[in-house]
């Protein structure tokens, strides 16, 4: 027998050229008993179907068990939060950002000391050490024997020698 035809529709099949009625009759020709010898390795791509049993089908009742299903509503409960269950995560999050800005100002003083060594004067507040009045100077300006000036020492000595 030619099978010319066949031959046709298969190599039609391989470049995707068939359209379903023709794919239906190699479907119908493979599933014959007498099938060629030269065809018969393409026989079980075409017999999938027939040979595969239908599991996993659904029901006739399928439909009415889903709506079923979905027409049943459950009572919705509705809770009562009270404002401090409401603001309880603001107020987490602003002890968060205190606690890291305390703890960022915290660490700055260490990093932040260019002091040169001096760590006890710089934590007290001052930046260099500045020199004051003594206490002799503060001694002399109540008993001044030379009945100076405290104010301008040098010009009474410098009017003096000039007279």
């Amino acid at each position: 027998m030619d099978y010319k035809y066949i031959n046709q529709l298969l190599e039609r099949y391989w470049r995707c050229e068939t359209s379903i009625e023709e794919e239906d009759i190699l479907k119908a020709f493979f599933s014959q008993k007498d099938v060629p010898v030269e065809l018969l390795r393409y026989k079980d791509l075409f017999t999938y179907e027939l040979s595969e049993t239908k599991q996993d089908v659904l029901g006739e009742d399928f439909d009415a068990k889903i709506l079923a299903m979905t027409e049943e509503s459950t009572p919705v409960k509705a809770k009562v939060i009270s404002m401090t269950q409401r603001l309880r995560p603001l107020v987490k999050a602003a002890a968060a950002v205190a606690i890291i800005l305390t703890l960022g100002n915290a660490l700055q003083v260490p990093f932040a000391n260019n002091n040169n060594g001096n760590a006890i004067s710089y934590y007290d507040g001052y930046d260099s050490i500045k020199q004051g009045t003594s206490m002799a100077m503060g001694d002399s300006a109540v008993v001044d024997s030379m009945k100076r000036s405290i104010a301008d020492p040098q010009s009474s000595q410098v009017s003096n020698i000039l007279k």
